[in-house]
């Protein structure tokens, strides 16, 4: 967790116009208070760092003075643009969820960019939504905490849980996802789990994962067609939302090389707040499987925060 002090808060009554230095602001619901930028949507606040500021005074060969590029709050400690959306700002009661790093620049609409041609906001400003209420002011110091992805992955095999082999596809798994989010630069933890193939067993896991708002649930095994293959069977009815493209798209890629792969009954959908997708039971199936999924594994994520990653 690190501390980032606020050394202004800023307010514009239009936009497209500088924010002017007040004493302090009020977060409500809808944004600051009496600011432009207020409303019901995602970048209700914006947060700039001094670091940030910095670099630009150098190329602009002057002086930036706080709120000029729009920014409602003006920070030193950290560079905001280096945080990830969902990450969190707190002060005391006070939390700032992460929407978005950066924006598309306005150019001649923007004070800023009339004046000298350039603007770092939309390269290193970032942007939150309110999720509780207070006041600020300069001086007040916001703790950051990084989003932690919560990701549980479940094997379905009843030799596997038996010790009769060692499960591969759970491990897989765990290392792919490991991969991508330290490739991301994003915090996350893995819970496996090894269970026979038990309907009830897995029932209570996924009960359990939406309870406990779980991001990512990723099972393995109980696609097919043989008689203890229940995983989409249990599954399908639990989920809000089905996404069927994603496994209809893998079944056609790969069933076009390996007829064999049309077989499988991999589902993935949205359960509560978790994702969830059931892969078959081999490793190769795996890394079929996640190549597909994780190219727009955060777009889902986001999605289902209501943020727009476009």
């Amino acid at each position: 967790m690190k501390s980032i002090i606020i050394e202004s808060v800023n307010i514009s009554e239009a936009k497209g116009t500088i924010k002017k230095p007040v004493d302090s602001i009020r977060l409500t619901q809808r944004g600051v208070e009496g600011d432009a930028h207020a409303g019901p949507w995602n970048r209700q606040v914006s947060l700039l760092g001094t670091e940030s500021i910095a670099k630009f005074e150098e190329s602009a060969g002057r002086k930036i003075t706080f709120g000029e590029f729009a920014e409602n709050i003006t920070t030193t400690g950290m560079e905001l643009w280096k945080s990830h959306p969902l990450d969190r700002f707190t002060c005391g009661e006070i939390e700032l969820e992460v929407t978005q790093i950066g924006k598309e620049c306005h150019g001649t609409s923007c004070a800023i960019f009339k004046e000298v041609g350039n603007c770092v906001m939309p390269k290193e400003g970032i942007f939150a939504r309110v999720v509780s209420p207070g006041s600020l002011k300069s001086g007040d110091s916001l703790e950051y905490h990084p989003k932690m992805f919560r990701i549980l992955v479940i094997t379905l095999s009843d030799r596997a849980s038996a010790g009769v082999y060692d499960d591969k596809s759970g491990p897989r798994i765990k290392e792919l996802m490991k991969i991508y989010f330290d490739e991301h630069h994003m915090h996350h933890f893995t819970h496996t789990s090894l269970i026979p193939d038990d309907p009830h067993r897995f029932e209570e896991l996924l009960n359990k994962a939406k309870e406990e708002l779980v991001d990512l649930v990723v099972t393995t095994g109980g696609t097919g067609i043989g008689p203890r293959d229940f995983t989409p069977d249990v599954v399908r009815p639990m989920l809000d939302k089905e996404i069927p493209g994603i496994m209809d798209m893998i079944r056609i890629k790969y069933g076009s090389e390996k007829p064999n792969a049309l077989i499988s009954r991999s589902i993935a959908g949205v359960m509560g707040k978790s994702l969830v997708f059931t892969l078959p039971g081999s490793v190769r199936a795996i890394n079929e499987y996640m190549t597909e999924i994780l190219p727009s594994l955060m777009h889902m994520i986001y999605m289902l925060h209501g943020l727009d990653s476009h």
